[in-house]
Formats: structure tokens, sequence, C-alpha cells
């Protein structure tokens, strides 16, 4: 028998949340709910979830500095769910750990397709166990392969090396990597980290997106990671 993904859902509001209790156990999820953070914290220990679905807004602590304090504690992707629809208090969840960001209301089937997506990522990000032997033991070693994102060191991860970024070149990248093989114009970029990098411009992204081809592919000249789409922008090959 097939274990369910187990969901933690911090959602102080008893229609939304017995909503979501209900309709993700439909759909084989299990489900714990808990209205405050300070219980939040101990079911990530008790429960041991997949996944986690955040409120910004609960009895005992608010703002997007939840989300770094729950990225703090587990590595399990973070859905937040928030009234406050601002790009800014998305970007700053987003930068502060959360790996989507819903709007309420919702669509439940919309939460459901995000919910799967950042689960497919981060189950295929998962290292790789590699087995060395010597003559008096064996040992075993994780080696991550590929890139992927360490969400609590905020850098880059190349073959299990960290690549340290800046927070833009970093802000850029979890766009890229969170949505493989789309289009990016130079104007979507812009908006993903504006407000967070007061002087960003088209220049700007160019310049970004250089340093990253220089830090991350074996030839920058002929990137392997990170594709220019002549005259739209910029799009991420995984």
């Amino acid at each position: 028998m097939t274990e369910l993904t187990r969901v933690l859902v911090i959602e102080d509001d008893p229609i939304i949340g017995e909503m979501l209790t209900l309709y993700l156990t439909e759909e084989q999820f299990d489900v714990q709910r808990v209205e405050s953070a300070r219980e939040g914290k101990f079911a990530l220990d008790s429960y041991q979830p997949d996944i986690l679905l955040l409120d910004l807004m609960l009895p005992d602590a608010s703002g997007t500095e939840l989300c770094a304090e729950f990225r703090q504690l587990t590595a399990i992707p973070i859905i937040v769910i928030s009234m406050k629809p601002s790009v800014t208090v998305r970007i700053q969840a987003i930068s502060s750990g959360a790996d989507d960001f819903l709007v309420k209301p919702f669509s439940m089937q919309e939460l459901k397709v995000r919910m799967d997506a950042v689960l497919r990522r981060t189950s295929s990000a998962k290292p790789l166990a590699v087995v060395y032997k010597n003559e008096d033991s064996t040992i075993a070693t994780e080696v991550q392969q590929g890139l992927t994102l360490d969400l609590e060191r905020r850098t880059i991860v190349l073959d299990g090396e960290h690549i340290e970024t800046t927070f833009s070149e970093y802000e850029i990248m979890r766009l890229f990597y969170q949505h493989p093989n789309r289009v990016f114009s130079r104007e979507e970029l812009i908006n993903a980290v504006r407000g967070i990098d007061s002087f960003i411009n088209d220049r700007a992204i160019d310049v970004h997106v250089t340093n990253l081809r220089r830090k991350l592919e074996k030839n920058p000249k002929e990137p392997q990671f990170i594709k220019t789409v002549w005259g739209v922008g910029y799009k991420f090959i995984r």
C-alpha cells in the first residue's frame, strides 16, 4: 500500500482550514491542521509532514518572517497561503524560504497542481547515495548530482558544490529553477527582483545572467542551463 503524502496545514481560519482539510483528504493526502505557529512547530516533529501550507496571519505570529522561521526548522516544501496580494509580500515570502505563494481566495485545483509541482521538484532534487569502499570499511556518502537550490543557505548547489551568488542573482535563479523551460522576458525578471534591487533594469538583468553563467556553466559561451531566447529573454533548462 502506497504511503500517503503528509500535509501540515497551519491556518487559523476555521472555514478555510476545514475546506483545505476536506479537499486534500479527498485527494488522497494525509492532512493535519493546526491553528498557530507554536502548534505548527511542534507538529513538524510529531507529524513529520512532506509539505507545509502556511498562512502568514496567525494568532501568535504574522508576516513573512514566519517563512524564515519555518525554513530554518525544515527543508520540506512550503507554500504560503495569504490574503495579501502585493508583489512585495510575495517576493519577501519567496526570499524567506517559501517555494510558492497563493493568494486567498484560490482554486483548490490550482493548489493541488502547485503542491504536486513542488513535490516533484523536491523529489527529483534528492541526493544520490554513493558508496565508497576501502580496505577497512564501507562508507556511505551522499553526493548531489546536477544543479539544485539550497534554500536554507540561499545558495546554488552544482554537483555538490555550493555556489555563492548575489541576492538578485539568487532570486533570478530561483525563478528559473521553479519554472524550468519557461521563457522569461527581461521585464518579468525585473519584476521578480524589483523592490530588492532598486537599480534593476534590462542591462542589469543581462549582467546578472552573464554572472550566473560564469558561475554555473562549464562553457559560458555555450550555456547548457540558461539559454537566450533571442528577441524575448531567457529560459532555464533542467
